[in-house]
Order: structure tokens, then sequence, then C-alpha cells
């Protein structure tokens, strides 16, 4: 069996054996029968709340939100020939927080009228926000990649992040208490703010920028081994360059509005992909990149909702404990990024 397709099969059973487990354990513990109950309608009803307004919806948005940062980590990887690219360490995440930020305060400042509609649309104006943030960030850091090195790249991704949040904070400091509202909680990373009224918000830009990325793979094959190469296939690289930056806003703004900041599942989860492919093409890279980034994004959002005798752990801090030890293992033992600058 090619190694890609046993991968995928075998990241796929996991999938579906953490979802069911995500379903069944939280603060309430129910058996898989209570689960079963509960989405058929014959169980308790409280019961079938807690599965089909809380756990369900989250569950799910962990697996799409997972997937779509693992697809764009890959891409921006291969677009910047850096293995430490992604959403969040190239500040693509903290041009959409400014960006739902800016939303936010504008339509506080705007009037009653205009808050009104921000709260009543709350998912189309979020990842309106998002997606202009971080296209803005995404086409300002594809320009600067030209002028320098990975490891400079990375810490002007990295202090992008920095300022998005004082400048967060600052405009939360000024917006009316219903603006704050419709922020608050937003910008620390979770997969339960999201209903299942808000999941098309998520689901359809991010289908979009999987059908762009398809389309684009093999032109991205060729460009990893070099601008020239890939124009004497007959590609067109500037062409090639817009339409993988537009895939990656279409998988990263959406989560970010949805989530807030998630980081680290879009730095090691290409790496992983590549691992179990064996194989540098985008293509089958795709699949796998998106499956390993829901098990991991499931994985995490399972420690966290673990019943804990005290508080929720943060979503960010379990995937930091992975993530840390993975980019500081790249920067030590990678010779690509100690010779980039």
């Amino acid at each position: 069996m090619d190694r890609s397709v046993a991968g995928a099969s075998a990241l796929f059973v996991a999938i579906l054996v953490l979802a069911a487990a995500s379903l069944c354990y939280g603060q309430v513990i129910l058996s898989p029968l209570d689960v079963v109950g509960a989405m058929t309608g014959s169980g308790d009803p409280t019961l079938s709340e807690i599965v089909w307004a809380i756990r369900l919806p989250r569950v799910l948005t962990a697996v799409v939100a997972g997937g779509a940062l693992g697809v764009a980590g890959t891409l921006m990887q291969a677009l910047f020939r850096n293995p430490m690219a992604d959403a969040w360490s190239l500040g693509l995440v903290a041009g959409g927080q400014l960006g739902v930020g800016f939303a936010v305060a504008g339509a506080a400042f705007a009037g009653p009228a205009v808050l009104l509609f921000l709260t009543s649309f709350a998912g189309l104006s979020l990842t309106l926000g998002a997606v202009i943030g971080v296209a803005a960030t995404a086409a300002a850091m594809a320009a600067l990649a030209r002028r320098v090195g990975n490891i400079t790249l990375l810490v002007v991704g990295l202090m992008l992040g920095f300022t998005a949040q004082g400048l967060v904070s600052v405009i939360l400091h000024f917006a009316s208490r219903v603006g704050g509202r419709v922020f608050s909680g937003w910008d620390d990373g979770t997969f339960s703010a999201a209903t299942t009224a808000d999941l098309p918000w998520l689901v359809v830009p991010v289908v979009c920028g999987l059908a762009l990325a398809v389309v684009n793979a093999k032109g991205l094959t060729a460009l990893l081994l070099g601008e020239t190469y890939a124009a004497s296939l007959g590609t067109n690289v500037p062409r090639l360059r817009r339409s993988i930056l537009a895939a990656t806003v279409l998988l990263a703004a959406p989560v970010t509005a949805s989530c807030g900041p998630v980081t680290f599942v879009g730095l090691i989860v290409p790496h992983l992909a590549r691992r179990l492919a064996r194989t540098a093409r985008i293509l089958p890279l795709i699949p796998l990149a998106g499956l390993a980034g829901a098990l991991l994004a499931l994985g995490a959002d399972f420690i966290v909702h673990l019943p804990w005798e005290q508080h929720f752990l943060h979503l960010n801090a379990v995937l930091a404990l992975v993530g840390a030890p993975v980019v500081i293992a790249l920067l030590v033992f990678a010779p690509a990024m100690r010779s980039s600058d």
C-alpha cells in the first residue's frame, strides 16, 4: 500500500476514535450509549443539549480548523521555502487579530445600528475583518521574504504578533462594553466559541481554500526547485504565488475569526506529513497535512476539556508543549535554518 494512503487511513481512524472520545468526555462524562441516544433523540434531553449544542460543534470546529491550519502551513513552507513558516509564525494570525479588532472598534464607534449589525452577523463580520487583516499581512510578508532571510522573516512575524496583541488591547480599551463583549474571549484560541450556526462561515472558505490549493499543487511542487525551473515547465510564477497566498488566506482567516489565534498546528503538521509520505510533492501532502492537523487540534482540545478538578487548560498552552520542542529542534538541527541568515 502507498505510504500516503496508509498514513491517511491511520490518521482518519485516529480522528474518528478521538472524536468519539471527545463526545463522551468532559465535565459531564457520558457513556457511548448516552451519546448515541443523545444524537438520535431517544435519550435524556439534557444530554442531547450537551452533545448537539456544545460538544459536536466543538469537535467539528477542531477538525476543520486543525485541517485548514495544517494545509495552510504546508503551502506557506513550500512557498517561502522556510521550514518554520506558518500562519502564526509569519504574523498572519496577528493580522487577522487586528482586522477583527478594528471591525469591532469601528462598529462600536459608528453607533448602535452598526454595532447591532455586528452582533447579529458576528460570523460574517469577524470573518471579513480577519480576511482583510490576513490578506494584507500575507502580501507584506511575501514582499519582505524576497529581501531577508528565514530567521529575520520569522522574527518580523513574531514581532507583528506582539504588536497586534498590544493594539488589540488598546482597541478594546476604547471600544464600548457591547463591542468588548463581541471580542471577549476571542483573542485566546479556543474551539468552543463556534456554534452550529457559525460553522458555515468556517467551512465554506476553508473548502474554497483547499480547492485552490489542490489546483495549484503541481505548480507549487515545481517552485520548490526554483523559479527558473518552474517557469521552464510553463508555470506562471507570479500568478502561482498570488493563488497560493489566496488559498492561505481562505484557510487561515476563517479559523482566526472563529477560533482566535491557534498556535503551532500549521508549524509542526507539515513536517509530520512529509515524514509520513516521504515526499516533498504538495498534492499528496495536502490530505495528510489536513488529517494530521485535524488530529492534533482535536487531541489538544480533548486534553483541554478533560474533567480537571479546578480549571480548564488553555488550548495554546497544550499546543505549545508539543510545538515548542519542534521549533527548538528545527532551529538547532536544521542546516537550512542555521545558514539562512
